[in-house]
């Protein structure tokens, strides 16, 4: 064990000579690694970072959370001329699958429709997400509130004109006053503010709508003026199975109930979509996998070039201390020594270029963190990813100027260094 510990302290100061004496040399070699562990870790970096912001905007819905609507939420065999003929979802649907389907903990009835104008006296919000829902939603989306509630039943089936604010609409309108029992218009018509949601923050990637800037209020009242089929609307029903059951059991239940429903006869297709929201996070999984693996392919080209610049100044390393070899070698120093001391130099060289790679990584971290609401997070997991890569990088690029320079004849070698 000494005998490793003192190669180590030998090759870790013939390294830091050669950064000393060859300070151009050195760095134009180490600037092939340093680039190829930054371009790998920035990468898996912002992947990760981009998956934990993905999953943080989704973590307020069960993976398991199931849409039934007339619309593909992902790819689709079925053409799309085909798919815009299927009638869609009615209320009388959600009732009929909400009272007769077992294995569902809630479900709730909602709109997806085109953004509104809010307005409070001389206020006035634009482009505010509409969120019509029956009550049942609170319960699946555990929602937070700030103050005051959301609807309730009664209010959600009379389809009562009651609202509850997003916390940025509230601070939009009303600024520092309560704005519970005050009056927003929308729609032409006036609503009653009964709640403020609580602040989650806005996100780079940002899936469906931010409850920071919505608003949410009774269904039932874009039924009433709207009807059924009306373009502007997008009916969806939303159901949140029981924990621990067979989901695939559970599409298949949903599916037939539906098709006896609307009489869909055998051997026809299904005029509907069940879609479950872990196929979805099944889907970014993928793509987060395929643009991991895009990075690794375009950062192991940098790699590569790093890797011929340490071999090509370990090359020369061995030219240059030839002289040196031939002495220790005719000290006693056995081959073994001598190719492991090259070999952790160039380790350690590779090492030193990735913990660069490492800090300019941590560096852009922090200014992006800082600068833009998304948290870039450089995870230990990659810190050791990259310093082992460099390792990796550093034996491959040694190992053959290490075996060259351990297979020299000490006298040829003393004879050539004079």
């Amino acid at each position: 064990m000494l005998f490793y510990f003192r190669l180590l302290k030998e090759s870790f100061g013939f390294a830091m000579n050669a950064l000393r004496n060859n300070k151009l040399r050195t760095m134009l070699s180490l600037l092939g690694v340093t680039i190829g562990i930054f371009s790998i870790i920035a990468v898996l970096a912002a992947v990760d970072s981009l998956d934990l912001q993905i999953k943080k905007n989704l973590n307020t819905l069960d993976k398991n959370t199931i849409y039934v609507t007339s619309m593909s939420f992902g790819p689709s065999e079925i053409p799309k001329w085909k798919r815009e003929q299927f009638p869609k979802m009615s209320y009388e649907e959600f009732q009929y699958l909400k009272n007769s389907l077992s294995n569902i903990e809630n479900s709730c009835f909602r709109y997806f429709t085109s953004s509104q104008n809010v307005k409070f006296e001389s206020s006035t919000v634009n482009s505010v997400s509409m969120v019509p829902v029956t009550s049942e939603f609170d319960d699946i989306k555990r929602m937070e509130f700030l103050d005051g509630r959301f609807f309730n039943d009664s209010e959600s089936n009379s389809g009562k004109q009651v609202v509850v604010l997003g916390f940025d609409i509230a601070k939009g309108l009303f600024d520092d006053v309560n704005p519970i029992g005050k009056q927003v218009r929308m729609y032409g018509q006036r609503f009653t503010v009964i709640g403020v949601t609580k602040k989650k923050g806005e996100s780079v990637i940002q899936l469906g709508e931010n409850d920071d800037n919505s608003v949410f209020f009774p269904s039932l009242f874009l039924r009433r003026i709207y009807g059924d089929n009306n373009k502007i609307l997008l009916p969806v029903v939303i159901l949140k199975p029981n924990e621990g059951i067979d989901i695939d059991a559970l599409k298949e239940e949903i599916s037939q109930k539906l098709r006896n429903f609307r009489g869909v006869k055998d051997g026809e297709i299904d005029n509907f979509f069940v879609s479950v929201l872990s196929g979805f996070t099944d889907l970014i999984d993928g793509v987060i996998g395929n643009m991991k693996m895009g990075g690794w392919v375009i950062s192991l080209f940098s790699l590569l070039v790093g890797g011929f610049g340490i071999a090509n100044i370990m090359f020369v390393s061995v030219k240059e201390r030839t002289n040196l070899i031939g002495i220790q070698k005719s000290l006693g120093a056995k081959n073994k020594f001598i190719l492991f001391q090259f070999l952790f130099e160039a380790i350690i060289l590779c090492v030193i270029g990735g913990i660069i790679g490492l800090f300019l990584v941590w560096i852009i971290a922090l200014v992006l963190t800082k600068f833009l609401d998304f948290e870039f997070v450089l995870s230990f997991a990659n810190i050791l990813l990259g310093t082992s890569l460099a390792a990796i990088i550093g034996l491959i690029a040694g190992i053959l100027p290490a075996i060259s320079a351990s297979k020299l004849d000490p006298v040829e070698a003393i004879r050539s260094g004079m």
